[in-house]
């Protein structure tokens, strides 16, 4: 007869793992359901915020300390005034942009300084002064802090918008057209469309490609974006609240003023409006501008607020004959462009001048081109085209490419005449030593440019390059800028000053 206890206790046994068993299937089963419903909730609240803007940062690296900020602004003579202090993005995985905006700068080691210097005051909404000199990255300044807007207040409803939400006006036509490239590039992989508006070309095809674009983001020259608004009621500015003035001091000396206040009265208020101004100087008409339409800006400068000439530049200046500058500028061609496969660009005044040494230069077996005022849009852009692609490594150009030209490998400048302006004579040389390399400018200067000795002996002094002797007998005297409509007896007295009683006894 078996045990009975043995018995119990096996049929106790049993029925314990059959009811541990039944606890793991429980819990097993319980596991899975929450699971599921977990992944239900996801997936709803993912259906839920699908249009809804997200903020992605990029920011891996740490945080710049207030040690190495302020050994950056010193090293780079960075001046950050009119706001409270930023810490710079030194890298470009400090900034908030995210991966898909930064593909933009993939070919970049890290950010120059007037984008480490601007980025983190743009990216917090605040409005911005930025004042550097020609060839520092000015454009990747705004337009990646502008695409950065658009995706994180607007999401995939940037990628077609019946009104622009972002608006960059420019001086002229080629600077228009590569911050157009470069915006179109920062957007990309996000979908995010801009569109080039500028004189010069057909109207009607620009009309069709603001419908047919819907674009976020209008990069235009003030008059033709005036026109497309007023008389052909192509565009609707009243949505944009993102706002850029490039060359800032350029369209003020061009007379544009009139035309950017009306632009402005167009958009948004600045109360909900965001402002962005660049200029390579600081004078009063631009401080008067910034007053008007900024919301206390943060003013970052570096070096100083008057125009000056990158420090990557080597300036030489030859005083030569005027009747032997065709023969000089062909020893200098003998010497700088030897390979002929180099990039050089040659200034000339004006546009005759421009076309005949694009004749000499291609009778004596240069491949060049030239690009001037008498050339239609078409073939100025064909022009460029050709010398930043290399196969025209030699162009020849009046002072309408002295701004709007971003080529990063012109090794030198040759200015076979001097420029009308002490100004322009800066912009020319800042079209080579650009994206952190050396260059060279040349400049062959004649008894016809004597009026100028004074501003260029004082340019080449505050860059520490050697000034020639043949130079001084011209004289150190700079001739005071004359207003356009009111020359040399022109008085520039503030507007808004308080008139002065005066009483007859």
């Amino acid at each position: 007869m078996p045990d009975i206890t043995s018995v119990s206790s096996k049929h106790a046994n049993k029925e314990k793992k059959s009811k541990d068993k039944k606890d793991k299937k429980d819990k097993k089963e319980k596991r899975k359901h929450d699971k599921d419903s977990s992944e239900d909730k996801s997936s709803k609240k993912k259906s839920k915020t699908k249009d809804t803007p997200v903020e992605e940062s990029s920011a891996t690296t740490p945080p710049t300390t207030p040690e190495q900020a302020k050994a950056f602004y010193e090293k780079n003579n960075i001046t950050v005034t009119d706001g409270e202090s930023f810490l710079p993005f030194l890298e470009f995985t400090q900034t908030p942009f995210g991966s898909d905006i930064l593909k933009a700068c993939s070919k970049f080691s890290k950010p120059t300084p007037i984008q480490s210097a601007c980025w983190p005051a743009v990216a917090a909404a605040r409005d911005v002064v930025g004042i550097a000199e020609t060839g520092s990255g000015k454009t990747f300044a705004f337009a990646l802090p502008a695409i950065h807007y658009l995706k994180k207040n607007f999401g995939q409803r940037a990628q077609r918008c019946s009104k622009p939400l972002v608006l960059i006006v420019s001086p002229t036509r080629e600077l228009a057209m590569q911050t157009h490239e470069q915006c179109v590039e920062a957007g990309k992989s996000l979908h995010i469309k801009s569109v080039c508006l500028y004189g010069g070309a057909p109207k009607q095809q620009m009309i069709q490609e603001i419908r047919n674009t819907k674009p976020a983001i209008v990069v235009a020259t003030p008059g033709r974006l005036l026109d497309l608004v007023e008389n052909d009621k192509a565009v609707d500015l009243s949505d944009v609240s993102f706002l850029v003035l490039d060359e800032a001091d350029r369209m003020l000396d061009q007379g544009f003023e009139k035309d950017i206040r009306n632009i402005i009265g167009m958009l948004r208020q600045k109360e909900d409006r965001q402002t962005v101004m660049f200029s390579a100087t600081w004078p009063k008409s631009v401080r008067n501008l910034a007053d008007t339409f900024l919301r206390n800006p943060v003013r970052i400068s570096i070096g100083s607020d008057e125009l000056a000439i990158n420090e990557r530049v080597e300036q030489i200046v030859e005083v030569v004959d005027k009747h032997q500058k065709d023969s000089r500028l062909l020893d200098l061609l003998k010497k700088y462009h030897k390979s002929r496969k180099n990039r050089v660009l040659v200034f000339a005044l004006y546009k005759k001048e421009a076309a005949r040494l694009e004749s000499m230069l291609q009778g004596k077996g240069y491949n060049c081109v030239a690009i001037h005022g008498d050339k239609n849009q078409v073939q100025r852009t064909g022009a460029i085209d050709a010398f930043r692609d290399g196969s025209i490594p030699l162009l020849v150009a009046t002072d309408v490419a002295a701004r709007g030209l971003d080529v990063p490998d012109v090794e030198y400048v040759i200015n076979y005449t001097f420029p009308l302006t002490i100004d322009e004579y800066t912009h020319r040389c800042g079209r080579t030593a650009r994206a952190g390399k050396k260059g060279i400018a040349h400049t062959l200067f004649s008894d016809l440019d004597k009026h100028h000795s004074g501003s260029l002996i004082n340019v080449l002094k505050a860059a520490n390059m050697p000034v020639p002797d043949s130079l001084f007998k011209f004289g150190t005297t700079v001739k005071k800028k004359q207003h356009d409509v009111y020359g040399a007896f022109f008085k520039d007295v503030d507007a808004n000053a308080k008139p002065t009683k005066i009483i007859f006894d």
